[in-house]
């Protein structure tokens, strides 16, 4: 079964009402959905916004269904300049930006425990995702995607997160959900469909948020194909 994770209702409803023999269970504010998805036996789950929550529903996602993988799923920001509305970024870590006990010796971003900063995603998944992208004629670009409890506008702010990191976009959950499979050693990947642009803000986020969902879905489609094709789905 393949978990994927999203934050907010446009983020999975289109893929919800696509689903077949489904059935729902409530944990706390997160909402799962089991059922076929394309063909795919999948778990769909809306986390809710920010860390703890992303952190709260992959737990319980890992612990409650038979998952092999966990796809984090929705919109980010852009971090680069050529990256436009309903632009791809496929993952190839997840940092958390606002995670700083620098002034103890530790780099910014390192994350206490696994003592990691780049949460590493499955490079075959990854890889899964680029041809589904460009199957979907979708422009996409691999870079970390950096998150925070922090709606990201400014381009100073940005510019850092994209030279300090090599990020390509952020979030508010990925980085959550990439540490949670990394000590539950659970394969992760991502992919984030650009809602808002390096120079935009929160009003371009509003009016393009739903765009980039749709582009979203016509990736997952050829996505889900090619995880069967290769002998990862559920038959």
């Amino acid at each position: 079964m393949l978990g994927m994770i999203g934050a907010m209702d446009k983020e999975v409803d289109a893929l919800r009402r696509q689903m077949a023999d489904m059935e729902e269970k409530q944990t706390g504010f997160t909402r799962f959905t089991v059922g076929t998805l394309w063909g795919e036996q999948v778990c769909l789950a809306q986390c809710g916004i920010g860390k703890v929550h992303a952190a709260l529903c992959t737990q319980s996602m890992i612990t409650g269904f038979p998952v092999s993988a966990i796809l984090n799923i929705g919109v980010a920001g852009a971090l680069r300049p050529g990256l436009d509305i309903g632009d791809a970024v496929v993952a190839d870590s997840a940092v958390q930006h606002d995670v700083d006990t620098s002034p103890i010796g530790d780099p910014v971003g390192m994350v206490s425990g696994p003592n990691i900063v780049h949460f590493p995603c499955d490079s075959a998944l990854s890889s899964l995702l680029k041809q589904a992208a460009e199957e979907a004629g979708l422009r996409w670009e691999s870079g970390a995607v950096a998150t925070g409890d922090q709606f990201i506008v400014g381009t100073e702010k940005k510019n850092w997160l994209a030279d300090f990191f090599g990020a390509a976009a952020c979030d508010m959950e990925g980085g959550a959900i990439a540490q949670c499979c990394y000590e539950m050693n659970v394969p992760y990947a991502a992919v984030r469909l650009i809602s808002d642009t390096r120079d935009g803000d929160g009003r371009e986020y509003m009016e393009k948020a739903l765009f980039a969902c749709e582009q979203e879905e016509r990736l997952l489609k050829k996505f889900i194909k090619l995880y069967q094709a290769r002998g990862d789905g559920d038959q």
